[in-house]
């Protein structure tokens, strides 16, 4: 079962181009500062404007870079069932640990329509985490239907960013398997989550407070509450502007003031606004990250 602080990382560009370098040593980083796992491919990591190439780069980058010490879930979702099974294989192929993959975004399906699209890749043979997020995708997998997915051999948890906490309880006492992995997709309820039944966050503020984040859910599992709160306390105004224009605006923009990468996004994402800025500058020095 996966557990602990997963950053769904960001993908670092440099003229148009994936940064290779940044995004590696991001990786080797990241494992230094504790997380407990890797994400790559995801919305934080810009999927929607990688070409498929790139995409597949970034992933194998990943695994390769990780070298096992970590386990990584490779995002491989697509509203086309077809392309996330393309994606599952390849994620397979190059060793990943799991996938993610997303409620599938814009065609809006019915609820038979999301088990015949999650069937189709955890039929691949690697471990699924379903991504539930109605927020951009517009449908929401509903508790019923994630039960009856999670009684396939390869569907083993769900990133959840309904931000409501009932879900996790709710979806544990209707499945009944302990074994079945709850992540958090909402930084800002990753330890309300975890009281909730949840075993961890993938989380887009670990990017940058690596450290802090693992040590919130390391503190969880050891039933240091005392310390949580005060990780919790200190983390909150970093998640709060992490979301202050559309992710991975500012995430990208709080990488290039440590250091990491660039800010550089690709379109239709833009620059951050100075007002912007200054939240997230005054957030990283507020939490100790920056001088």
């Amino acid at each position: 079962m996966f557990k602990g602080s997963f950053p769904a990382l960001i993908t670092p560009f440099r003229g148009g181009n994936i940064d290779e370098d940044s995004f590696r040593e991001i990786v080797d980083w990241q494992i230094y500062a504790g997380t407990d796992g890797l994400v790559p491919c995801g919305t934080t990591g810009e999927s929607p404007t990688l070409t498929h190439a790139e995409h597949m780069r970034v992933t194998e980058m990943c695994i390769e870079q990780a070298r096992g010490r970590v386990p990584v879930i490779a995002g491989a979702g697509s509203n086309s069932t077809h392309e996330a099974v393309g994606f599952v294989s390849h994620a397979k192929k190059s060793g990943a640990d799991a996938a993610l993959v997303v409620t599938p975004y814009y065609n809006k399906p019915t609820q038979k329509g999301l088990y015949e699209h999650f069937k189709a890749v955890q039929d691949v043979g690697l471990p699924i985490v379903i991504y539930n997020i109605p927020g951009r995708s517009i449908v929401d997998m509903q508790i019923e239907t994630m039960c009856e997915l999670a009684k396939l051999p390869h569907i083993v948890g769900v990133k959840d960013a309904t931000a409501d906490l009932t879900r996790p309880q709710m979806t544990r006492a209707a499945m009944g398997n302990p074994h079945f992995c709850h992540l958090s997709g909402e930084d800002s309820t990753a330890l309300p989550f975890l009281a909730a039944g949840g075993h961890g966050c993938i989380s887009v503020t670990a990017n940058i407070a690596p450290r802090l984040c693992a040590d919130m859910q390391r503190a969880w599992r050891s039933c240091d509450i005392k310390t949580c709160m005060i990780l919790q306390d200190q983390l909150m105004p970093l998640h709060n502007a992490m979301f202050c224009e559309t992710n991975p605006g500012p995430v990208k923009y709080a990488a290039k003031l440590l250091g990491k990468c660039s800010a550089e996004v690709r379109l239709p994402m833009t620059d951050i606004a100075e007002s912007s800025k200054q939240v997230v500058r005054d957030a990283l020095v507020g939490t100790g990250l920056l001088n």
